[in-house]
């Protein structure tokens, strides 16, 4: 810490500086008298999972970072991942245009199907989540960005084992006027976009339009995304308003480049002749939300907020192996199955909030009611294997309904017994209940399971001086199991996968400790935040067996348990320079050591298909797939001339392997970016922006996803022609012209 001051006070303020750190630590009094009051601020609660009104880290025990609107727009990303690769600790994976899966500290790296992604994603109040355990984010319409790290079910409730991202999106009177964009790069992307709004004393409104749509780099990679939204603000007083949100978004997606192999990557790496289990996604999302907000000095703050997200999400999935004679199926375009899936999330939440010189706290409400509908059916006639049985088409495999009922009431009370320190505890009690209802004709049932479940964070924040902060915590996140594990063997009776209704929430303890500080070195403002963290995750949920294994294969009744364990901890550094200035510059640097504590019963399957055998695993120690040991990003900026800023990215991952045995180790690599903006400002109303990006620039080969669990060839032999790979399309550019008036 002393090191630090060092480096931010010149040499006749160095001594003063560390002694006044010293005795802010020996003398609580003496802290008050060293540290000016005026610069530290009043108690106040900026948590909230409704509205990001409150973006202060000051007095805050976690890992915070923001990323303002403003730095969206000026990426020109495509998509999200582009933007948040400079937050560290923060990994994506990618499927097709700008829909992704979001991890955070290597939590569910493992993991690549349909699971939630142990991140709780809130985008203006509303938790979304979508069909495939990905989240599609209008980039277009994004106020800010706030990635909160470590468990944080003591806020967002159920699977916020790692952190939250907490998306808001655009509004108020900066909206006003008329905004045209249109981009245009590789593989024939375009998109355009349109805006018009309006502002006065009492109300500002906007309605924005846009497309993305691509071809990609990749054989029937196409996607198309269309969205409308918009947010309507009344000011009712001074001190309150009310508004109304909506996004309605239109999607269509097909292969995202799936190849097996390392030599089918190197021969056919746009995945002309590979097979992506699910393919040909058509999405219809809505969302639409209610806040209102008054903010008294008498009573404290209030917010209250109703919403509802809605997506509708058809595609097709299990590719054709085999016809109804036995004969071998090569189709690429060959699926076995049509999923229909309907999901409506509706909730009210209510938060107030009050603070004063020394305590303040936040009470908040959370009601939740989900419905989620899934019909799947065969789609042709076909074999799993060359021998009977044949399914027929027509056939429906699924047809459920799963309702989720939440109520969950949660609060933050932070406390300074003295000036410079601050403590925060959370509480946040869930009650959830699952009710599952088959629809099949001639196998109906229901069934239904409640947990209750707490979730906390105790921490603290010590000022040693204004602008220079230490903080901890410990915070638990959750998550409860789903129906398909409870009642796997119910629903699919000749599955070989027997019920568990016995399963626990899985839990996530954090641990984290860190400081931040922000200065001037040698006339350059400058922030740094530091973290140093360990993840435990307990109660993890498998298949006895072992993740995507073939019950019928495996030895044994399988069925879901809480049979794993993992602990992911590290080092998450940032530093930021003031981008105002000529030249500036970004760093975020990872280190991250994450692997099984717990995985006693894993099976790799081997062999062809018809005769696949079963060879034991002990998993326990073995690292987590996917999670580089080391990452660091780099961006610089240069502002040559006014209204000009040239930019240069270079992304650095260190090897992992792709799959849980270890025994498939992928190079690490090194990507370069480069970004050129210019703004000219014709009148106070006018301006026009113009921009060219490239990433890649090097053209450098490397996978963007890596991942293997089983004998994919049916050699008997697992090895790097097994696993499943998307290969980066090299070098691709966006060029683009933006007019406001």
């Amino acid at each position: 810490m002393i090191m630090a001051v060092r480096r931010e006070k010149r040499a006749g303020k160095r001594v003063a500086v560390a002694l006044c750190a010293a005795m802010a630590l020996s003398s609580p009094a003496l802290a008050e008298e060293l540290i000016p009051e005026a610069e530290l601020e009043d108690v106040v609660v900026t948590s909230t999972t409704i509205d990001d009104r409150f973006e202060s880290k000051r007095q805050e025990p976690s890992k915070i970072d923001v990323i303002s609107g403003k730095q969206v727009d000026e990426a020109h990303a495509e998509n999200i991942l582009q933007i948040i690769n400079s937050i560290p600790g923060v990994t994506g994976e990618l499927q097709s245009g700008d829909s992704l899966k979001i991890m955070l500290r290597g939590v569910e790296n493992q993991r690549f199907m349909g699971e939630k992604p142990g991140v709780a994603i809130v985008i203006d109040g509303v938790p979304v989540f979508e069909r495939t355990g990905r989240v599609n984010i209008d980039l277009d319409n994004i106020q800010s960005i706030k990635v909160i790290k470590g468990g944080a079910s003591y806020l967002f409730g159920e699977d916020a084992l790692a952190g939250a991202v907490v998306i808001t999106t655009k509004r108020g009177a900066k909206m006003a006027g008329i905004k045209l964009e249109s981009e245009f790069g590789s593989f024939d992307y375009r998109k355009l976009l349109g805006r018009v709004g309006y502002a006065n004393d009492k109300f500002s409104a906007h309605i924005q339009a846009s497309s993305r749509e691509s071809d990609t780099y990749y054989f029937d990679g196409q996607y198309d995304a269309r969205y409308v939204n918009g947010k309507f603000t009344y000011y009712l007083t001074e001190n309150s308003d009310i508004s109304f949100g909506f996004e309605q978004s239109n999607r269509t997606k097909d292969s995202h480049g799936t190849v097996t192999g390392v030599s089918a990557a190197k021969l056919d790496p746009e995945s002309k002749e590979g097979r992506d289990y699910a393919r040909m996604y058509d999405a219809q999302l809505e969302k639409l939300n209610l806040t209102y907000n008054v903010n008294s000095k008498t009573f404290g703050d209030l917010l209250l907020s109703v919403y509802q997200f809605t997506d509708h999400t058809k595609y097709v999935y299990s590719p054709q192996r085999y016809s109804s004679t036995g004969a071998a199926v090569t189709d690429p375009n060959a699926y076995t199955t049509s999923t229909d899936y309907e999901q409506t999330q509706q909730g009210f939440k209510g938060e107030w909030r009050k603070g004063s010189k020394k305590v303040a706290g936040m009470l908040g409400l959370d009601l939740r009611y989900n419905t989620y509908e899934n019909f799947d059916k065969y789609i042709v006639n076909f074999r799993t294997r060359p021998a009977p049985p044949t399914y027929t088409a027509g056939t429906i495999y699924k047809n459920n309904e799963i309702v989720e009922e939440m109520r969950a009431i949660y609060g933050e009370v932070k406390y300074t017994p003295w000036k410079p320190l601050t403590i925060t505890g959370n509480l946040r009690a869930d009650i959830i209940a699952l009710d599952y209802h088959n629809n099949i004709s001639g196998q109906q049932f229901d069934r239904d399971k409640t947990f209750r479940v707490w979730s906390w964070r105790g921490g603290a924040n010590y000022a040693v001086a204004s602008n220079w902060d230490i903080y901890a915590n410990v915070s638990t996140g959750f998550r409860v199991p789903t129906a398909d594990q409870l009642y796997a063997g119910t629903i699919s009776p000749t599955g070989g996968v027997a019920n568990n209704s016995e399963l626990k929430p899985e839990k996530a303890y954090n641990y984290e400790l860190g400081f931040r500080t922000k200065g001037k070195a040698w006339g350059v403002g400058y922030e740094v935040d530091a973290t140093v963290f360990q993840i435990d995750r307990d109660d993890f949920i498998l298949m006895s067996a072992g993740q995507y294994s073939t019950a019928t294969v495996a030895p044994g009744n399988e069925q879901w348990q809480n049979v794993g364990g993992t602990r992911n901890r590290g080092l998450e550094l940032s530093i930021k320079t003031d981008p105002k200035r000529m030249v500036s510059a970004d760093v975020a640097y990872s280190y991250m050591d994450a692997e099984f504590t717990k995985y006693d019963n894993f099976y790799l399957i081997l062999g062809p298909r018809g005769s696949q055998t079963a060879t034991h695993f002990d998993l326990s120690g073995n690292d987590i797939p996917r999670v580089p040991e080391h990452r660091l990003f780099v961006a610089a900026r240069v502002k040559p001339m006014a209204g000009l800023t040239l930019t240069a990215e270079a992304d650095t991952r260190s090897p992992y392997f792709a799959d849980e045995m270890n025994l498939v180790k992928i190079d690490g690599y090194t990507t370069v970016n480069l970004l050129a903006n210019y703004e000219w400002k014709r009148t106070d109303k006018n301006t026009w922006s113009f921009f060219v990006r490239a990433d890649n620039v090097f053209n450098k080969d490397y996978y963007t996803t890596a991942r293997g669990y089983y004998d994919s060839d049916g050699d008997r032999d697992f090895d790097n022609e097994d696993i499943s790979i998307v290969m980066d399309p090299g070098t691709v550019w966006t060029a683009g012209i933006t007019v406001t008036f």
